[in-house]
């Protein structure tokens, strides 16, 4: 069945291995996150074979997927008040910034006599203008009432950076990050267990020495399963891209003009599109999936002689003139992907997932 998502299981487990190593150097320790490919369990045990003991997703339902597996188990969105009933079900733990949130899920605790407490991290805003506290007192204050909360457990402070305003973490960030740790303790009078410094944006700082004592973890799912971090997008030595390939089918293939003809209007995004002229004699081939199942910019032709043109929801639009291969209707096109193409791939009910 076309198209399809081949997972290169081989390669994920090692790609984690080699950053576990990594981050442990550094006394960092890792959460991996698996909403990129929807809590899809094949790939999660591939986090675990690769030594990790935390796996985290943006979405219950993904967690649900994932309650087999012998790992702590994050929501790492501020849950919906709506979902605290599956949050504790499937969840050890959640990255909070509503008391109310808070106190619902001690409620929910108590009222199912689950014996184990539901782990909260409470989220302190630094910049980008996400989740969290931008009042650190109140913070200070939210954490002493967690604390004497019946059912939860305050498991430590976090912070997310480079994924709304795309604030990049650096050692001021992170010290004041370390500052709210001190404080929370102080106010507490105990230690937490976990400071969770951001995402892939904070390997760059981790790697040039800049995250303080005090910060010791890291929520990964891009760098875990393509090898890149993601302040300076490079790749990170002794690691695999190519872990996710997508094969599509030629369903038209015919000599067409480079560009079209008549009068051009806007895209649903009100953007009017442009072309580049290479020629009134061009091969196109069309290929059946579209921005529904996958995104276009963020992914390579294998063929390096292929164009890609833009895609419409179901319809691949690719130039092949310049391939050294002698393509047909029918014959598959292969395409490295990226994080949100993989992230659409998984998503779509209509891309097969294959691994091997």
């Amino acid at each position: 069945m076309y198209p399809r998502v081949i997972v290169n299981r081989k390669h994920v487990v090692h790609n984690v291995r080699t950053l576990k190593n990594l981050c442990a150097e550094h006394g960092i320790r890792i959460v991996g996150i698996t909403k990129v490919f929807s809590g899809d369990p094949e790939i999660a045990k591939c986090y675990i074979e690769g030594g990790l003991e935390m796996i985290g997703d943006s979405r219950v339902e993904n967690l649900k997927r994932l309650q087999d597996l012998s790992a702590e188990k994050w929501l790492i969105r501020p849950p919906m008040l709506s979902e605290v009933a599956d949050l504790v079900a499937y969840a050890d733990a959640s990255l909070n910034s509503e008391l109310e949130v808070i106190r619902a899920i001690s409620d929910e605790v108590v009222k199912k006599g689950i014996s184990e407490s539901h782990k909260v991290i409470l989220m302190a805003d630094l910049g980008d203008i996400r989740e969290g506290y931008v009042d650190y007192d109140e913070l200070v204050e939210v954490a002493k009432e967690v604390e004497s909360l019946p059912g939860v457990y305050l498991y430590g402070v976090g912070v997310n950076l480079t994924c709304f305003s795309f604030i990049t973490p650096d050692e001021s960030k992170m010290s004041d990050l370390a500052l709210i740790r001190r404080r929370v303790e102080d106010a507490i009078g105990r230690k937490l267990d976990i400071v969770s410094g951001g995402n892939s944006g904070t390997l760059a700082l981790m790697l040039e020495g800049g995250i303080c004592d005090g910060v010791d973890s890291l929520r990964l799912g891009e760098s875990l399963l393509f090898g890149k971090e993601r302040r300076h997008y490079s790749y990170l030595p002794d690691t695999y891209k190519d872990t996710f390939k997508l094969e599509c089918e030629i369903v038209e293939l015919k000599h067409k003009p480079s560009l079209p003809w008549g009068n051009i209007g806007a895209d649903s995004y009100g953007v009017v599109p442009t072309f580049t002229d290479r020629g009134n004699d061009r091969v196109k081939a069309i290929c059946a999936l579209g921005k529904q199942d996958f995104d276009p910019e963020i992914c390579t032709p294998l063929d390096p002689g292929i164009i890609m043109l833009g895609a419409s929801s179901d319809h691949l639009m690719l130039d092949v003139t310049d391939s050294d291969r002698d393509y047909k209707v029918g014959d598959i096109i292969e395409l490295e992907l990226g994080y949100f193409s993989v992230m659409r791939a998984f998503t779509s009910k209509y891309v097969e997932k294959v691994y091997i």
